[in-house]
């Protein structure tokens, strides 16, 4: 490494965590302003409330190739294309005078987010010591709990004006984050020989599986979490919306915490934990009949997803084998597309049974547990 390349890591580390925000924020951002997005174009809120799926699932399908093609095209090239695209979209969405077009910039900037997220988790990889992943993933997934926090909270502030301030200052960001320092590609060039098909191996498809699980039936059930409070604690949309937050916050406090159990005592122990306690403890948001505990349970379990995510991310980037890009562009697809499943899949238990709402959801948890068999032992 050159002096300069040297004098530029630390602005460059930054940068790739910075952009652990951008995706999270601008996603959720419109989760607390569907009412007003709703009258601005004389839709329904349950119609504007199409806006988070149009976001998140070319998002995450996308994802199943978007690192092996930033591979191939050059990763730092192809993150800062994509934040150009994302602010371009992302200011389409604000001055969209139809419906139809905010619908059609939302897919976009899901789209464009697919190129962020996974290839900055493995520039971050390259240019971290194999035992401080760990911490550095847990960082990381820190930023993007923030984002995700966030994002509700800007956005009904921004919404006191227009909610159209909210989308005009995120496309800000993705504009600043294009000219902020990135690690520069390797000096070889593009990896042209990446091909699609590497990831889906084994190593990558079974620590996936486990991130599906961890993500869609912990922060997969904020929909559930928010269905019960209503009926088992009679909590407005205000209270409701406000102890959501705990889930990020608590994954926030957590995240490099979660990343440090990774590096010490490796993935397989950290995942097993994560998953373990989790599945406990969404049993027991069902189960009680006292709103602290519940709240708790909740706020608790945000933990327990960061140690199985940040142990499966840690694996996946310091395994061998090709397209590590690629390889974890698939995990984080899986993660999202668990995610976006939860409510077709535990809607209906939950109005047949509250706790069999929950008691479905916390027993794929403990199903997924065999898959910690494949994550990283302990390091010596």
């Amino acid at each position: 490494m050159t002096a300069a390349a040297a004098g530029d890591a630390p602005a460059a580390r930054a940068g790739l965590q910075l952009g652990a925000l951008l995706g999270p924020f601008g996603g959720g951002v419109v989760a607390a302003v569907l009412p007003e997005i709703g009258a601005s174009f004389g839709v329904s809120a349950q119609a504007a409330a199409s806006s988070l799926t149009v976001y998140l699932l070319p998002f995450a399908a996308l994802m199943l190739v978007s690192g092996t093609l930033g591979q191939r095209w050059g990763p730092a090239r192809t993150i800062r294309l994509a934040y150009v695209a994302y602010a371009v979209f992302t200011l389409a969405a604000a001055v969209a005078p139809w419906f139809w077009l905010f619908q059609v910039s939302r897919g976009l900037q899901g789209c464009a987010n697919a190129f962020t997220t996974p290839l900055l988790m493995a520039r971050l990889a390259a240019m971290t010591p194999p035992d401080r992943l760990g911490r550095a993933l847990g960082v990381f997934g820190a930023m993007q709990a923030v984002g995700q926090t966030s994002a509700p909270l800007v956005g009904g502030l921004a919404a006191e004006a227009s909610w159209r301030w909210a989308f005009a200052g995120i496309a800000l960001v993705g504009a600043v984050l294009a000219t902020w320092p990135l690690p520069a590609d390797d000096e070889a060039g593009p990896d042209t020989a990446a091909r699609l098909r590497d990831p889906w191996r084994a190593s990558v498809l079974l620590p996936g599986l486990a991130a599906l699980a961890a993500w869609g039936c912990m922060a997969g059930l904020s929909f559930l979490f928010a269905l019960r409070m209503q009926d088992a604690f009679g909590f407005g949309a205000g209270m409701r919306g406000l102890l959501l937050t705990g889930f990020g916050v608590a994954g926030f406090l957590a995240a490099r915490f979660a990343g440090a159990a990774a590096d010490r005592f490796g993935g397989r122990l950290t995942a097993l934990i994560g998953l373990v306690t989790g599945a406990a403890l969404v049993l027991v948001i069902g189960a009680t009949g006292v709103a602290p505990v519940a709240v708790a349970a909740w706020a608790a379990a945000g933990v327990c997803s960061q140690l199985v995510l940040v142990a499966v991310n840690t694996t996946v980037l310091s395994a061998d084998g090709p397209g590590r890009s690629g390889a974890i562009s698939v995990v984080q697809a899986m993660r999202f597309l668990g995610m976006a499943a939860a409510p077709a899949v535990f809607t209906a238990p939950y109005h047949a049974d509250p706790l069999l709402g929950f008691a479905l959801p916390a027993a794929v948890l403990l199903a997924a547990v065999p898959l910690t068999a494949t994550l990283t032992r302990a390091r010596t």
